[in-house]
């Protein structure tokens, strides 16, 4: 049975440098009937798990260490018997989240998820994040790309620990390189491809952060 990709949004708040924001997060979930694994816990376990559907979760992904992102990964990871993994450099992220329970395990640009017959290829996408890493796809065609790539130009850089330059850097070289084709699920709002961004870069890079 080949893997399919599902879906989920999940409403609540994001928290950084003293103010907090409304958000909506998308949660997907990549699998077959039997088994897959989640990027990403922001708000609501039981939405999640409602994806899920009883199968068996091989991990939880972060694609980054804010909070609408991982909020709830520690308890998601309970209820299913699953490691979270992070990059270590968003652990500084993490740790203002939950600073008594450290992530399971870490993703490495380079390293591979696999799970229900396909490949997840990590890439390390810095930027939005130290850490931000997205997750390509190639036998399904996606790249998961947490808040680094949206519809419509890079995730935002005006907070702490993030970097409009470094973002641009990862965006061209690591996402605006592969198939135009590939579909591009964000951490929110609508989902995108790789050709309808990639002739927008200089405008980006124009408009700054």
């Amino acid at each position: 049975m080949a893997a399919r990709v599902d879906h989920a949004v999940t409403s609540g708040t994001f928290s950084l440098d003293g103010q907090t924001f409304d958000v909506d997060n998308n949660v997907w979930v990549v699998g077959d009937d039997h088994e897959c694994v989640v990027l990403d816990a922001p708000h609501d376990v039981d939405a999640i798990l409602k994806v899920v559907a009883g199968r068996r979760v091989r991990a939880v992904l972060a694609t980054h260490g804010h909070d609408d992102h991982v909020r709830f990964a520690p308890r998601l990871a309970r209820a299913v018997d699953a490691p979270v993994l992070l990059h270590p450099d968003d652990r500084v992220l993490w740790d203002m989240v939950h600073p008594d329970v450290p992530p399971a395990g870490q993703l490495h640009d380079g390293d591979t998820v696999e799970v229900a017959g396909t490949t997840l290829h990590v890439l390390h996408t810095p930027g939005h994040s130290p850490g931000a890493c997205s997750f390509h796809a190639p036998d399904l065609g996606v790249v998961f790309t947490g808040d680094t790539l949206f519809a419509g130009g890079p995730g935002a850089t005006g907070r702490s620990y993030s970097d409009f330059g470094t973002i641009v850097e990862s965006i061209r070289t690591r996402l605006l390189t592969l198939p135009p084709e590939t579909v591009v699920h964000t951490g929110h709002g609508e989902s995108t491809t790789v050709g309808a961004e990639a002739p927008h870069l200089q405008e980006w890079i124009a408009r700054g952060h």
